[in-house]
C-alpha cells in the first residue's frame, strides 16, 4: 500500500516577467514504511518537493495523496491536524519557539493532542539523542547541532507515520549525527514509520531502501539498495 502518492507536480514561481519552473512534472509513490532519500544538487528542487509532498506549500499543478486522501488544496484549519498526528517534518531552520525550553519545544505537538504522556515522551526522546542535560535551556542557549536534535525530537513526539527530513544530520558532527539517524531508524523498526529524507550523505543513502535523483526539478533515475 502505498501511504503518498504525487501526480505530475508542477512548481512555477514568477519573477518580473520570467517564470520559473522548480519542479516540472514529477510523480513518486512511496509504499509504507519506506526508506526514500532524495538527491541533487543545490537549486535542482529537493527542498520544494519535501515541502510540497509535506503540505507546507501547494504545486502549481499536479496532486498530492496521503493514505489516499486529496491535501493538495486543503485549507491551513484542514490540513494542521494531518500534519500534527501523520507528518513529522525537520526543517533546516529548526522552527524553535524561542519562549519555550527545549523541553517544552519537544512536549508542543504532544499537548495540542492533548497527550497525558507528553512530558514523558518528550524527555525519552530527548534521552535517545543525549539532550538529557538541556531540558531546560532555551533555543537561544543551545549551538546548531543541539537545536537540530531538539527540532527533529519534536518532530517525532507524537510517532507521525510519515517523517520528512531536510539534511537532518547537516548540521552534526559523526557521533550526532549517528544518533539522529539511529533515532530515526529506531522509530521506522518500532513503528513503521515512513521515512522521506533529503541527504548530500552517501552513506544515509545507502542504506535506504530506494534514492531518487532529482535535477533541474525533474526526477533524472532513481536506484534500489540492497537490504
Amino acid at each position: 500500500m502505498n501511504i503518498l502518492e504525487a501526480t505530475h507536480l508542477t512548481k512555477t514561481y514568477t519573477i518580473g516577467d520570467r517564470e520559473i519552473d522548480v519542479l516540472k512534472d514529477v510523480s513518486l509513490a512511496v509504499p509504507e514504511g519506506e526508506f526514500l532519500v532524495v538527491q541533487g544538487n543545490s537549486g535542482s528542487g529537493k527542498t520544494t518537493l519535501l515541502s510540497i509532498l509535506s503540505g507546507l506549500d501547494k504545486p502549481t499543478q499536479g496532486r498530492v495523496f496521503i493514505e489516499g486522501r486529496d491535501i493538495t488544496d486543503l485549507g491551513e484549519d484542514e490540513i494542521a491536524p494531518l500534519r500534527n498526528e501523520i507528518i513529522g517534518f525537520v526543517f533546516q531552520s529548526f522552527h524553535l519557539v524561542p519562549s519555550l525550553t527545549v523541553l517544552e519545544n519537544v512536549m508542543f505537538p504532544a499537548e495540542l493532542r492533548r497527550d497525558p504522556l507528553a512530558g514523558d515522551k518528550a524527555r525519552a526522546l530527548l534521552e535517545r539523542v543525549g539532550m538529557q542535560d538541556r531540558l531546560l535551556s532555551f533555543p537561544h542557549q543551545l549551538s546548531g547541532g543541539e537545536k537540530q536534535r531538539a527540532a527533529l525530537c519534536r518532530a517525532l513526539v507524537n510517532a507521525p507515520r510519515i517523517i520528512f527530513a531536510d539534511e537532518p544530520t547537516g548540521n552534526l558532527d559523526s557521533t550526532n549525527g549517528k544518533a539522529i539517524l539511529e533515532l530515526l531508524l529506531g522509530l521506522r523498526e518500532e513503528h513503521g514509520t515512513t521515512l522521506i529524507l533529503v541527504t548530500h550523505s552517501g552513506q544515509i543513502a545507502r542504506m535506504a531502501d530506494r534514492t531518487i535523483l532529482l535535477r533541474d526539478g525533474t526526477i533524472n533515475g532513481e536506484s534500489p539498495h540492497a537490504p
